[in-house]
Parts: C-alpha cells; sequence; structure tokens
C-alpha cells in the first residue's frame, strides 16, 4: 500500500473498528427497517442486530438509528449521506497536532476567557463546555499566543471539535 493509503486506511480502522465481518449489501446500502442479520465475528462468535427504526434528519446531516444488539437496545447517529446538513460541519482537531485544542466531549460553550491575540501559560483557562448540567473547563496545554478561536457561546459542540488554535 502506499503510505498515504495506509495511515487513512490505520485511521478508519481505529474510528470504526474492522468493518470486514460485515456483508458487503449491509456495509454500502445498510439494513431495512425491522431487518435482523447474524454476524459472526470470530469463529463461534456472532452478534445478533435487528434495525429497528430510523429516526429524522437533524440540521447537521445526522440521523439516529435505532437498533438492537444481541437483544439490548442501541442509539446512534451516523450521516445521513442523501441529506445536505444546514449547519456546517467543524474542524476537527489534528491528532498529534499541539497547537490544536479540542473539545473532550460534546456539549455546549457556556463561557469564552480568552480572545484572539492574549497570550496564555499553561494551565491557564481558556473556555468552559457545559454538558449535563455539569461544567468543564479546558486550560491552556503549554504556553503561547491564542492565534485562532472557532466558537462562541451557546455553541454546541462534538468531541474533537477544534476550540482553539495556540501559536
Amino acid at each position: 500500500m502506499y503510505p498515504k493509503v495506509f495511515t487513512e486506511h490505520c485511521a478508519s480502522d481505529r474510528k470504526y473498528g474492522p468493518v470486514s465481518v460485515l456483508p458487503t449489501p449491509v456495509f454500502f446500502y445498510g439494513m431495512a427497517p425491522e431487518e435482523e442479520r447474524t454476524i459472526e465475528i470470530e469463529s463461534g462468535k456472532a452478534l445478533v442486530v435487528r434495525l429497528t427504526t430510523l429516526g429524522d434528519t437533524d440540521e447537521e446531516g445526522q440521523v439516529r438509528v435505532f437498533f438492537e444488539l444481541n437483544g439490548q437496545p442501541r442509539v446512534i447517529k451516523v450521516p445521513n449521506r442523501s441529506a445536505v446538513a444546514t449547519r456546517p460541519a467543524r474542524r476537527k482537531a489534528e491528532e498529534g497536532n499541539a497547537n490544536h485544542v479540542a473539545a473532550p466531549m460534546p456539549g455546549s460553550i457556556s463561557s469564552i476567557a480568552v480572545k484572539p491575540g492574549q497570550d496564555v501559560k499553561i494551565g491557564d483557562i481558556l473556555l468552559s463546555i457545559e454538558a449535563m448540567k455539569m461544567e468543564t473547563t479546558i486550560s491552556a496545554p503549554r504556553d503561547g499566543t491564542v492565534r485562532e478561536l472557532l466558537i462562541g457561546p451557546g455553541q454546541p459542540v462534538d468531541a474533537k471539535d477544534l476550540l482553539a488554535v495556540i501559536g
């Protein structure tokens, strides 16, 4: 494999896990509501997946998928490829980039303590995220200057969204 292709393949594997065990039609087209599949993940181990229903598409172009995994109800959000998001997708923080400050969890921005061009020291509070009535402060990971702030108060964020760039 080419180095870039291999790197992207490894990143995809880390993000989605092994998808090679899925039947090709399920991988490419998904399942129909009330459809049930038994997927053998290794010799003697199988998962029973039953698609219950699909929710409505939200403003991010995501749809909630309600399914059962071995009889246990689960819900996940996945991109709806046939829909267009009304809200643009946020940039994600680059893994291993010391200048990027990422959201550690989904939530909404409750306050911002810095502005672009401001010098910060390691541990200085940059902003706060509220999730499920709990507030988490995000501190500067290193000394530097705030080059970019990509969010504002009240805006929703997902895990790994890029919040700020420190140069």
